[in-house]
């Protein structure tokens, strides 16, 4: 009987992967999560990550003790100011952003709305000829249609960087798009569909020489990809909780407003919580000194309270260690993906250079649709990007060397079968 020689090195590979385990300095967080000792394979971390084990109690000892043991009183004695300190807590672990500059609450696409709408107003009363938006066509879709929408909405129009699917915006793209007509720029660190990652503190720089303000979407990087939101001059910045941070399903958004810009910007969506005074309730809205004012309704507390156990996580090892596992784990990836699927006609659809990508790998072929159907019915769970594209995401605090080796084998095996 002989054995085959696809058996022979998918064995080499889950050798080599169980050495890897072996000597990963935050290998042992894997265990804090739940999920992690089932049979599934998880290649979707970058769109909701697994819940961590200590969310389980967080999320009881609130029911129990603040929701039902203090009631209302709750938001005098820790709830108002939640959005506050979690959002500090990113801007310390996750993007590089001292304290006061960042908030949690409302989903990414409300904060992106506000964010853009901000600043694209507030470029305009400087100076009624910026009326341009730039942004990439291959920008996450929520990201190009509220920049539409907002270019209508306000008289502006929208500039499009055309853009490689397997890449992102460079700096010889923003710069042929930009000029003296330019109001914001909005891009994504990681682009969604490649996993390209941009160079941002240098596309912040070109933008802020053609007088632009730029709105930086963190939703695939933050937790994930080291972020420098005041070292890179960065003016404001949305990001997601669902996905890195592990905040669960529906977990509110981000924001991040550089301090110098705060008492600049106006955010569209005035609410009682934004006021100065949240609890006068008198007959005209005075905004809030600070982040504060960009706050419209009553903060989701219930969704931000799973996040602040990964934050934690990644305050404790260092974004710097979660960003050399994530590395490592997409290079194996791309390994085993040259080697078993390539021969199967798969390419892979993402930067090649490790400082050019982010968290996720995505892998190409014209069956790439039925293949994710058939992973999932097998509990391995990518996901499909068109074109053609399966997404790869691998997530460092709860993704081993061993369950990607496994992964990545019945991909191939999936691929097999429907060629």
């Amino acid at each position: 009987m002989t054995t085959d020689p696809l058996d022979r090195s998918i064995t080499a590979w889950e050798a080599e992967a169980s050495a890897l385990d072996a000597s990963d300095p935050i290998g042992a967080y894997r265990e804090l999560f739940v999920g992690s000792d089932s049979s599934v394979v998880y290649f979707d971390g970058n769109s909701l990550g697994r819940p961590p084990r200590a969310s389980l109690d967080r999320l009881d000892a609130f029911v129990r003790e603040e929701w039902g043991g203090r009631l209302i009183r709750g938001w005098d004695e820790s709830w108002m100011q939640l959005p506050f300190t979690i959002g500090d807590a990113i801007g310390r672990a996750a993007i590089g952003a001292a304290a006061g500059q960042t908030v949690v609450g409302d989903s990414t696409t409300v904060l992106l709305y506000k964010a853009v709408r901000a600043a694209f107003d507030a470029q305009q009363a400087a100076d009624p000829a910026r009326v341009e938006i730039v942004v990439d066509r291959d920008n996450f879709p929520t990201d190009r249609y509220i920049v539409d929408g907002i270019a209508r909405e306000r008289g502006g129009r929208v500039r499009w960087i055309d853009v490689d699917t397997t890449a992102g915006v460079d700096g010889a793209g923003l710069r042929a798009a930009v000029g003296p007509e330019t109001a914001v720029v909005l891009l994504s660190h990681v682009a969604y569909r490649s996993g390209y990652l941009a160079d941002a503190a240098s596309l912040t720089a070109i933008a802020h020489d053609a007088g632009a303000l730029i709105v930086w979407d963190l939703c695939h990087s933050a937790g994930s990809v080291p972020v420098q939101a005041d070292e890179w001059a960065f003016d404001v910045a949305v990001g997601c909780t669902y996905k890195y941070l592990n905040g669960g399903p529906g977990s509110p958004a981000f924001l991040y407003v550089a301090q110098r810009l705060q008492g600049r910007l106006t955010q569209p969506i005035q609410g009682w919580m934004g006021a100065a005074d949240v609890f006068a309730m008198g007959p005209d809205y005075r905004a809030a000194e600070g982040m504060r004012r960009f706050v419209s309704g009553t903060p989701p507390i219930t969704g931000m309270l799973a996040m602040q156990d990964t934050i934690g996580m990644i305050e404790k090892v260092g974004i710097e260690a979660v960003r050399v596992k994530s590395v490592a784990l997409t290079e194996f990836a791309v390994r085993i993906a040259d080697a078993e699927l390539g021969p199967l006609g798969v390419t892979v659809a993402s930067p090649r250079d490790p400082a050019e990508r982010g968290g996720h790998v995505t892998l190409s072929h014209p069956a790439m649709r039925e293949v994710t159907a058939a992973l999932w019915a097998q509990d391995v769970i990518p996901d499909y990007r068109d074109p053609d594209g399966l997404r790869i995401g691998l997530a460092p605090l709860s993704t081993s060397f061993a369950e990607t080796a496994r992964g990545m084998a019945r991909v191939a095996d999936a691929v097999r079968a429907v060629r």
